[in-house]
């Protein structure tokens, strides 16, 4: 089989296609022979060095969407045939509220996505939305299990409350926003770029503000005509503080990310002032995958940026880390 593998840590360059052996299921597996595939900003921090338990060479890839074509002992043989998403989130353990402590994402410690075919436990598998095509199933289970989690089983946001997203381009925060919009929230936004708010808009944003302009949060508020019962947070660094500023009196923050860096002085005033909500969260259990799933079977649709071949996996990498996308960027296998 074709495989993008990565060799060594450093810029797209170091994405290599390959010829590897098409991987056998051991019991309690199964062999998925991928359609298409999607990147995630955690496959970027792992080229980069950015992540923890780096283990070389890798094939990356957290998302995939594919036929079963072989199963292992003790694996209903009944899964082969069928078209199939990948819930990516491996050994979550016991306790719904938390991941434990065996808990790994596919795609590192094991190889993923970026190939024809990829092995993987057969409790991760799922039947694909049947309303969507392959490449729009493969850009749904890292970004859609995330979003629900945060905003769903989090934040529990309600019919007609008002949802901030922050930093809105990347694939979970452009599936926050269609997922809120979805449940019948009012969804505003902020970005960096003009263009993006456009495009935000467009997807059903009630509105938006460049977090570049100073005073962003008095713009948002007048904007509003009020303050956001939930905001969804990726960015950490100040922007956290700028939630915490923004958000309503007894409202949620939740956060899955920090891609500005750490929160250098955190305005713990408002927390326990305002009496706020707030909420980490990250990734999602399998109850979390399957209902999130029901939301595409109902007429939802993932939001695509960009479709590459999977021999352009290189290019796709250098558009992520330029930041030029607006939803998921997606791989053909």
């Amino acid at each position: 089989m074709r495989a993008v593998v990565l060799s060594a840590l450093g810029g797209p360059e170091q994405l290599t296609l390959e010829e590897r052996a098409v991987p056998t299921p051991g019991a309690g597996e199964a062999v998925v022979r991928l359609r298409a595939a999607a990147l995630n900003r955690r496959d970027l921090y792992i080229r980069l060095g950015l992540y923890a338990n780096i283990k070389l060479p890798i094939v990356l890839g957290s998302d995939g969407a594919g036929e079963v074509v072989d199963v292992g002992d003790g694996v209903d043989a009944t899964w082969k045939g069928r078209a199939v998403i990948i819930d990516p989130s491996f050994n979550w353990g016991p306790d719904d509220r938390a991941q434990g402590p065996a808990f790994n994402i596919l795609g590192l410690p094991v190889d993923g996505t970026y190939a024809e075919y990829v092995r993987v436990p057969a409790a991760n598998l799922h039947p694909k939305p049947t309303p969507l095509s392959w490449e729009e199933a493969a850009a749904v289970p890292l970004a859609s299990v995330t979003a629900y989690r945060a905003l769903v089983t989090r934040a529990q946001v309600q019919t007609g409350e008002i949802v901030l997203v922050t930093g809105i381009g990347g694939g979970v925060a452009a599936t926050v926003l269609v997922i809120a919009k979805h449940l019948g929230a009012r969804v505003y936004v902020t970005s960096g770029s003009d263009d993006k708010l456009a495009a935000a808009r467009a997807l059903g944003a009630a509105g938006g503000v460049n977090h570049r302009n100073d005073g962003w949060v008095k713009a948002l508020i007048a904007e509003i005509g009020g303050r956001p019962d939930v905001v969804i947070d990726s960015a950490g660094g100040d922007t956290f503080n700028n939630a915490l500023d923004v958000v309503k009196p007894g409202g949620r923050v939740v956060s899955y990310g920090a891609t500005t860096g750490p929160t250098q002085k955190l305005e713990i005033r408002r927390i326990f002032w305002k009496q706020l909500n707030v909420l980490g969260s990250t990734m999602g259990t399998s109850d979390d995958f399957q209902k999130m799933t029901r939301l595409y079977e109902g007429g939802l649709r993932p939001v695509i940026d960009r479709v590459f071949p999977l021999e352009q996996a290189a290019a796709a990498h250098a558009r992520m880390e330029a930041g030029d996308q607006l939803g998921k960027i997606v791989l053909t296998c």
